[in-house]
C-alpha cells in the first residue's frame, strides 16, 4: 500500500455514494487516502489486514462507515491505537439508528468518535482536524475554510 495518511473502511460497496463526500474532503485538502471494502463480521481476517497495512503505510486515523449493526469501528479500534472515527450509515427498517447506537456505544477504554448519520462530510473534516494537530498546512486551510463557511452565511444575510 502506498503511502496514505487516512483509510477509509466501508461494510459494504452500498455505502460508497455516501462515503464519497469524505473523499472529496480529502482531495479538497490535499490529504493522502485509500478506500477499501470491508466487512467486520464477513471479512474479519481481511479487516485485520488492510489495518496493518494502512499503519505500515502512515496511517494517521481510520474512518469507517457501515450500517445496521455498524460492528465495523469496533472492530478498527479494537485494532489499533490510532483515532478512529464512525459513520453509521442509513440502512434498514430502522434507517441509521441501528448503526448510530452501535458505532457510539464503545466500552470504555475503546473510544469511537461518531458523526451523525450519514454524515461523510464531518467525518472528513474531523480527519483533517486530527491531521492538522501536527501539520500547520492543514491547520491553515481549515481555518480558511472556516472563514469561507462564515462568508457564505453571511452573504445570504
Amino acid at each position: 500500500m502506498e503511502a496514505i495518511q487516512v483509510l477509509i473502511l466501508m461494510g459494504s460497496k452500498s455505502d460508497m455514494p455516501i462515503m464519497k463526500k469524505t473523499e472529496a474532503v480529502f482531495d479538497d485538502f490535499g490529504v493522502s487516502y485509500r478506500t477499501m471494502i470491508r466487512s467486520a463480521h464477513r471479512t474479519p481476517e481481511a479487516t485485520g489486514q488492510a489495518i496493518k497495512d494502512a499503519e505500515d503505510a502512515g496511517c494517521q486515523v481510520f474512518i469507517c462507515a457501515a450500517g445496521m449493526a455498524a460492528h465495523l469501528a469496533g472492530v478498527v479500534c479494537s485494532k489499533t491505537i490510532k483515532p478512529v472515527i464512525g459513520v453509521p450509515i442509513a440502512s434498514g427498517p430502522l434507517n441509521g439508528e441501528d448503526a448510530l447506537l452501535s458505532t457510539v456505544m464503545m466500552p470504555p477504554g475503546m473510544p469511537v468518535a461518531t458523526v451523525g448519520i450519514n454524515a461523510a462530510k464531518n467525518a472528513g473534516l474531523l480527519a483533517v482536524q486530527m491531521l492538522a494537530q501536527s501539520n500547520e498546512t492543514l491547520a491553515d486551510q481549515l481555518t480558511a475554510d472556516r472563514a469561507s463557511q462564515a462568508e457564505a452565511i453571511l452573504a445570504e444575510d
